[in-house]
Parts: structure tokens; C-alpha cells; sequence
């Protein structure tokens, strides 16, 4: 293991601060799944009195590298990094998640085909392939849009003077499972009299091959999204996701040296910037702040302020909260249990607002009404909703 990583486990005093915070642990109450056992497991193995195993291994896979544990340590141990690097030593003992690797990394490196190739799967065995994935134990429900966001480089300009410039950083989950939660955004910032780049290029961020401990594969994309996007000249980069954000922002300058600085969430870049035009359909709403947003990112007031501007009675909101979608196709008890916890704290008669793709997919499997928030910002600020067109 790298040197800094190993300097950084050793600061580690086994006080248990991460206990009463980490979701894991909190849910199951078992030590090795804590993000101190973790790191004594990391520990152990690295000073050779623990060999890799398949008990290791999933140890290491349980963590949902929310990163709420790094906010409760007093020695601002950077337990997620830790997790990243062990995986990725042990990638080879890891033979449960084998063709889990294969499969990701040949679907992130022809990711259209791989769509179409799912839709026309879909659409020619839909009854096979779902009964396929449901005895997989696959814990989503699956349907793909007829097209993505993206094709090829598209800007897009607002009917009046644009009084700024903005990059959208789509990422997977919007480009090919939501793109209608992309196309709101567009709408939203057209609406604000800015103008919309999607530049040509973008591959994924790279967080689900670092999770599968593919750290050089990541780090190949990373060097090309930073091609891409460092060198734009635009006001702000702006995702729907966030780990996406995360990625691009606080974890490429570790990987690469250099990350997308101006890389923000929606409701960061908004802030009180909103037009609002119309009061809303749903009043009371409640908030599921994402664990990426909440704890790694440290966006927690902008969102409730955006709903709040927008007309919204927030009846329930949380800090960070890991929804356990991270681990949901490899761990499906400890994700389960993380949702479990989740939505007990929810009303299923709110309709209940996130900010990330995955927390919805996530919540969506339990609770009736889950929506992203770009969703309510769009009801609220944009005046007729139409298809943004593109500009050459």
C-alpha cells in the first residue's frame, strides 16, 4: 500500500468516534463493519498478519465509502482513500466481483453501445431479461429511456443575452438512466439567461471502477474528463450527481493532481439566484441529504434553502444520510438495512426530495414519491416547460 495511505491508517487511535456515526455499523452492529474495524483490518493486512480472503474482502465491500465517518474523526483520518487503495490491492483475491469488473469496465469503455445493446435486450426478451435479474437478486426495476442526453457536443443559448456561460457534467446515471432530470436542468439555467454547454468527450467519472478497486482504469478517465473540462472556459461545472461532483472535484487532484475546481451542485450554484415564478403543486415535502453532498461535499443548507425559497414546507430533513445504494449489488443485506434505517425516518405520504440519481433509484424501491430536486426547481422558476433547442 502507498505510503501516504499507510501514514494516514496509523493515525488512527481506535477511539470509536466513527462508531456512533458510520451506517454500517450503526445498522448492524457488528465492529468489522465500522470504519475503525475496517481500518485495523487494513492495518493487519499490510503488516502481514492477515492474508487476503474472501471474509477480508467483503469486510472491505461493506463500506459504502459515504465518507460520514471522515467528518466524526478526530484525527481526520481519510478512511475512504484507505478503502479505495485496500480494494485495489486485493482486487485480485477478489473473486466474487470478477465479472463485475469485466462487465464495468467494457460498458464504461463503449457505454453507447452498451445501451443499445440493453435496449434492444430489453426490447426483444422483456419478459426474459427481468426474470433473469430478478433470480440475480438485481434490486432494480428495469427501464431505460429511448434515447440519452448526450450526443456529441451541444450548446445550447437562452432567448435573451446570456449574462453567462455554464458546463453541465452529466455523468452515467443521468446521461442513460435520467436524462429527462438533465433536460430540466438545461431548462432551469435557460431560464436564468445562461447559456448551456454539454462539450464533447465526457466519460464517466471513474468512482465505479475506483469501487471495484480498478484505481488505473479510473484514473485513465479522469485524465481525459480533466482534458475536457479543465480547460473550458465556463462560469461553472455544474452535475446532478453527487459523486460525480466528488469525483471531478475533491478526488481527481489526489488521482491526477488536479481537479475540476469549479465543479459545484445545483443548489450551490442557484443560492439565491431564483426567479420563482409559480407556488408549488406539493407543499410539504421532506429531504434525504445525500451522504456525497451532506458529508463529503459539505452541502447541507443550500438545498433546504432552495426548497424553501421555492415555496416548500421541508416537515423533515436530515444530516448526511447514506441511503446504502453504493453497496446495493454486492451487499444487498447491509443495503437493505441502510434503506431500512433510511426511510423509517420518512413519511411515505411526503413526497421525498434527494439531490442524486442513485439515492432515487435507491428510495424508489421503498417510497412512493421520490423526486430529485432540479425536478421541483424546475415547476417552480421555469415559465412554459419546453424542450431546450440547440444552437449551432
Amino acid at each position: 500500500m502507498k505510503k501516504e495511505i499507510l501514514d494516514d491508517i496509523e493515525k488512527c487511535v481506535r477511539c470509536g468516534s466513527c462508531k456512533a456515526v458510520c451506517p454500517t455499523h450503526v445498522n448492524m452492529g457488528v465492529e468489522p463493519l465500522s470504519a475503525r474495524g475496517r481500518m485495523v483490518l487494513l492495518h493487519e493486512y499490510n503488516s502481514g498478519n492477515l492474508k487476503p480472503s474472501r471474509l477480508l474482502n467483503e469486510r472491505l465491500y461493506s463500506c459504502t465509502l459515504c465518507g460520514i465517518c471522515e467528518n466524526a474523526c478526530p484525527a481526520r483520518v481519510k478512511v475512504t482513500d484507505a478503502i479505495y487503495e485496500g480494494r485495489s490491492e486485493l482486487a485480485r483475491s477478489d473473486k466474487r466481483r470478477r465479472l463485475m469488473r469485466t462487465g464495468a469496465k467494457l460498458s464504461i469503455k463503449n457505454p453507447n453501445l452498451s445501451f443499445r445493446t440493453a435496449k434492444l435486450a430489453l426490447a426483444v426478451s422483456g419478459k426474459l431479461i427481468p426474470g433473469v435479474l430478478a433470480r440475480s437478486d438485481f434490486p432494480f426495476k428495469m427501464s431505460l429511456p429511448d434515447k440519452p442526453l448526450r450526443s456529441g457536443e451541444k450548446i445550447y443559448k437562452p432567448s435573451e443575452k446570456a449574462r453567462g456561460r455554464v458546463a453541465l457534467f452529466t455523468g452515467c446515471s443521468v446521461n442513460y438512466l435520467y436524462p429527462h432530470l438533465g433536460q430540466s436542468l438545461i431548462n432551469v439555467l435557460l431560464a436564468s439567461d445562461l447559456e448551456v454547454v454539454l462539450p464533447p468527450g465526457e466519460v464517466c467519472c471513474g468512482e465505479p471502477l475506483r469501487a471495484l478497486g480498478l484505481e488505473d482504469e479510473a484514473r485513465k478517465l479522469a485524465m481525459r474528463n480533466f482534458d475536457v473540462f479543465g480547460k473550458l472556459r465556463a462560469d461553472a461545472v455544474i452535475s446532478l450527481c453527487p459523486t460525480c461532483t466528488l469525483a471531478i472535484k475533491v478526488h481527481y487532484p489526489s488521482m491526477i493532481g488536479h481537479g475540476i475546481e469549479n465543479a459545484m451542485d445545483i443548489s450551490e450554484f442557484m443560492g439565491d439566484d431564483l426567479d420563482v415564478l409559480r407556488p408549488p403543486t406539493e407543499k410539504e415535502v421532506s429531504y434525504h441529504n445525500p451522504c456525497h453532498l451532506g458529508a463529503a461535499l459539505g452541502v447541507t443548507k443550500e438545498p433546504l434553502k432552495v426548497l424553501q425559497t421555492l415555496g416548500h414546507d421541508v416537515v423533515k430533513s436530515t444530516d448526511a444520510e447514506c441511503c446504502g445504494f453504493s453497496i446495493s449489488l454486492w451487499d444487498r443485506e447491509v443495503s437493505d438495512a441502510l434503506l431500512e434505517g433510511t426511510l423509517k425516518k420518512f413519511d411515505e405520504s411526503k413526497p421525498l426530495i434527494t439531490a442524486c440519481p442513485g439515492c432515487m433509484m435507491q428510495l424508489g424501491r421503498k417510497h412512493p414519491q421520490v423526486r430529485h430536486i432540479i425536478e421541483l426547481i424546475e415547476e417552480g422558476v421555469v415559465r412554459e416547460k419546453k424542450s431546450a433547442t440547440r444552437a449551432a
